[in-house]
């Protein structure tokens, strides 16, 4: 191999394997999104945001804290829960889909508050917005309820100062009738849960 080869594939490979380090090295924090997949069962592949309580929710694997691990022990750990449901403990991948948005230095990070929106959202996901804000305009931010949304059993999940989750049931077809409830105030790390429609629902 020639020396200008050598130091080609050198040039390449350093930078690889540093990005590959990092990785390794990178511990999960609440707003990340996992991309996880099943190489045997690919229903069970989906992307998942780390909730402000640093756990995730899976089928079958059920609920997961992931925050301040990294992503070979999450999905170390997914293997280990799935395995009862297989012959052979699957084969599981976890990649980082999207980085949460870190907190600015500077006090307008003190403007907005942040809120998750799961499920049968047109854009779900973490969603900024003024404190202040109601359940209206968050859901408006996050591009409104999606085609299969089940939208008379939409859930605010609202962690207290004691650590105590409370669930607000919230019928969108009343509100939009008129019924109260979509100008209930937001707080930083509230999360709206719209579950998919059933079959005949």
């Amino acid at each position: 191999m020639s020396i200008l080869r050598r130091l080609a594939v050198a040039l390449f490979i350093v930078p690889f394997l540093s990005l590959v380090a990092t990785a390794q090295d990178y511990r999960i924090r609440p707003g990340d999104v996992l991309q996880i997949e099943v190489l045997e069962d690919n229903t069970l592949n989906r992307s998942a945001i780390v909730l402000p309580d640093g756990q995730i929710t899976l089928p079958v694997a059920g609920t997961i804290r992931v925050a301040g691990r990294s992503l070979a022990q999450v999905q170390a750990d997914l293997a280990q829960r799935l395995a009862p449901g297989f012959a052979t403990t699957p084969t599981v991948y976890v990649s980082m889909s999207a980085l949460a948005e870190r907190p600015a230095s500077t006090p307008a990070a003190a403007r907005t508050i942040a809120i998750y929106v799961l499920g049968a959202a047109n854009s779900p996901g973490k969603v900024e917005v003024a404190p202040g804000a109601t359940f209206l305009q968050a859901l408006a931010q996050a591009g409104g309820p999606s085609p299969f949304a089940a939208k008379k059993r939409i859930q605010l999940r609202r962690v207290d100062k004691s650590g105590v989750e409370r669930v607000y049931k919230l019928d969108l077809d009343a509100i939009e009738n008129g019924a109260s409830g979509g100008s209930t105030r937001l707080m930083n790390g509230d999360v709206i849960v719209i579950p998919q429609r059933k079959l005949f629902e």
